[in-house]
């Protein structure tokens, strides 16, 4: 729900934290990373969260990108044949209509060199209707589609997200969440633990847990790092590996996402790492040499006369 601190404490954050517009080619399309691009195609939305990070979108009103904007994007992923991964996001681009998504999935599922499309979109989790037959149908033709939503909390694991969970892999497309580490309403261990085991149980993978972006309006939302660290620590060995989201910081001015975890290397030498497990116990690990140059491998079926004989020889 809205809140007043969005005001009060408006002028701490930055209305385009993540610094999209530095990275926009074209626009709409945003190339950070050198492999994939990330296509904003509205700003409409089944949901208006008051952690986003576009929130200086909502100014705008409702729009969609025009035919001419979206073939300007296809004919700059025509020409990178660097870019294998296309992100469709917004906004929402579940507020299309199934028809019009179908026409943007199959042009961009046209280019030879574009190997994955992913999917943002919260709709299963507030509006799992909209994941019905006929949109699951039409993505099981231009797989592999992968599909990240955001739950955020165990509650809104409902039966009717379940089931929409359920209807996107069985047309193929594996889903991910992503979820935003929010102060007083999941940056506890216990809330994090409930939310991933809630997941793993509707076959969702928990990928990302965010800390909050610096938005504007969004400082009374923030946890200190160190909160998501420990989670992650509390998390890890105590659960299964899958139950685990890698924390990241999703860095201003464009830098990037940093994945950022509890230090379980305490020394490290070329002979020896010194290492903590989850129960805090330490432990020496021995750190295998280089090869020097004078020796070579050879395979058990090149040592003639004896076949248990492969290994390491000057």
């Amino acid at each position: 729900m809205p809140s007043i601190l969005e005001i009060t404490m408006g002028s701490m954050g930055l209305a385009d934290p993540l610094d999209e517009e530095k990275d926009s080619v074209v626009p709409g399309l945003v190339h950070r990373y050198p492999d994939r691009v990330l296509m904003v195609l509205t700003d409409i939305c089944s949901m208006l969260c008051r952690h986003c990070t576009r929130k200086r979108e909502w100014h705008r009103g409702g729009w969609v990108r025009s035919a001419s904007e979206f073939e300007a994007m296809l004919d700059y992923i025509s020409a990178h044949r660097e870019v294998r991964d296309v992100i469709i996001s917004g906004g929402d681009p579940l507020t299309l209509s199934t028809e019009r998504l179908e026409e943007i999935i199959s042009q961009i599922r046209a280019i030879e060199h574009v190997e994955i499309i992913r999917l943002g979109t919260r709709f299963p989790v507030v509006l799992p209707q909209r994941i019905d037959r006929e949109l699951c149908d039409m993505l099981s033709k231009y797989g592999p589609i992968w599909l990240n939503t955001h739950f955020n909390t165990v509650r809104e694991i409902t039966p009717e997200a379940a089931m929409a969970a359920d209807r996107l892999l069985r047309a193929g497309v594996p889903v991910n969440n992503q979820c935003v580490l929010l102060r007083g309403i999941n940056d506890t261990l216990e809330a994090q633990k409930a939310l991933c085991h809630g997941l793993l149980k509707i076959k969702v993978r928990p990928y990302y847990l965010f800390q909050c972006d610096e938005a504007q309006g969004t400082e009374h939302l923030r946890t200190p790092v160190e909160v998501g660290i420990k989670i992650i620590e509390g998390l890890r060995g105590y659960t299964s590996g899958l139950a685990v989201p890698t924390f990241v910081v999703d860095l201003v001015q464009g830098g990037g996402k940093v994945p950022l975890q509890a230090n379980y290397v305490l020394s490290h030498t070329e002979d020896e790492l010194l290492l903590k497990n989850y129960e805090g116990n330490i432990y020496r690990y021995r750190n295998p040499g280089k090869m020097s140059p004078g020796l070579v491998s050879v395979t058990a079926t090149e040592v003639e006369g004896d076949r248990h004989e492969a290994g390491v020889i000057v």
